[in-house]
């Protein structure tokens, strides 16, 4: 038995934290029934494990009959999520309303962009433009220019991290309560929040607000990425006095200036620069392996999933011949393995599984 076994979440398809936070549900036991338009599913979903774990059912919401089936599924979920543009649900009959009618104890997560409300919310958007209205894209980067978090930071992190974070939440309150409530969650309030930490210490003025000038964004030579003499590269992350003295003791850099004064960095870094330069990426991971330096190989998305650490804890897992991260958060279920593809059911045969 999985922690989440008889959960029931209903998932309109759509793109990016709804399918992603759907595979967390799924991993962790729920059963999740995804409504696909009447002419198929997201291309390739039988072979996508982000989309593992489902049933699916094609339904045209813009009839009354698909309306109606998606109404008796609705009767029957704990949660449906969907990733609809503001009122999209609504003209199609499918609303919070009518919805929560046929199931007052219905939580219904409402997965946005720019959130339900505000100037933005009818508008298109991705991951970079909700990171760059929030201030963490122009802190991510080199001095001249942001860099592009690949689609985590809003997509996943602000996106379906919340998402169900929210939906766990408000089951739990909805099972006590036995009424059902309409979450906003919108990517952009996500990565707000996760940017908390950045804009107290803007607000108690431990951090300037450019890029490659901060404690943790490259600024400080300690933290940050070191080219080795095959052309690949470490991390360094040795920010707390121990870690950093341990770096400089195992490099032979003890005489190095204070690093308390911002004007030596550039000269540590330099140092730093070159020590890395004289050792190729793997001699360097071999050599700190047993070292709380706290240096560690880049690896590629390749080679990751045969790194010792990663193999050991089995951080991957096969997926139609494929490796694939595994299951995520650990609850204590043995085993941990990966949900099923997704495949297609009629809907009577959907509804029974609901019973």
């Amino acid at each position: 038995m999985r922690i989440l076994d008889g959960l029931k979440v209903l998932e309109v398809a759509s793109l990016g934290p709804v399918p992603w936070g759907g595979m967390l549900l799924a991993d962790m036991g729920a059963s999740l029934i995804r409504v696909d338009r009447p002419d198929g599913g997201p291309a390739g979903a039988d072979r996508d494990p982000v989309r593992r774990g489902r049933s699916a059912v094609r339904l045209d919401l813009k009839s009354a009959q698909g309306r109606a089936g998606f109404l008796r599924l609705a009767a029957r979920a704990d949660v449906l999520m969907e990733g609809m543009r503001p009122g999209v649900m609504e003209r199609l009959g499918a609303g919070p309303g009518p919805c929560l009618q046929a199931n007052p104890r219905l939580v219904y997560a409402r997965m946005t962009g720019w959130g339900q409300a505000g100037p933005l919310a009818p508008r298109a958007g991705h991951d970079i433009n909700y990171i760059a209205t929030t201030g963490a894209l122009h802190a991510i980067g080199t001095a001249q220019a942001p860099v592009v978090p690949l689609n985590l930071v809003a997509d996943y992190g602000g996106g379906g991290a919340f998402l169900v974070m929210g939906i766990l939440a408000a089951v739990l309150q909805a099972r006590q309560s036995g009424q059902g409530r309409v979450l906003d969650i919108a990517m952009i309030d996500g990565v707000a929040s996760l940017m908390t930490a950045a804009y107290g210490r803007l607000a108690n003025g431990s951090w300037q607000d450019r890029r490659a000038a901060n404690a943790l964004d490259g600024g400080a030579p300690w933290y940050g990425v070191y080219e080795t003499r095959d052309g690949k590269h470490v991390a360094v992350g040795a920010v707390e006095a121990p870690f950093y003295q341990e770096l400089l003791e195992k490099l032979a850099l003890t005489h190095l200036p204070d690093r308390a004064d911002a004007a030596h960095w550039p000269a540590i870094r330099a140092a730093l620069a070159q020590a890395f330069a004289s050792r190729t990426r793997d001699e360097w991971a071999g050599y700190f392996a047993d070292s709380d330096a706290c240096v560690t190989p880049v690896l590629s998305l390749r080679e990751a999933p045969d790194h010792p650490h990663n193999r050991a804890r089995g951080l991957f897992a096969s997926w139609q011949g494929a490796p694939t991260p595994a299951p995520a958060p650990r609850t204590g279920d043995l085993p941990a393995a990966l949900s099923p593809p997704s495949h297609t059911v009629p809907l009577e045969q959907a509804l029974e599984t609901w019973k």
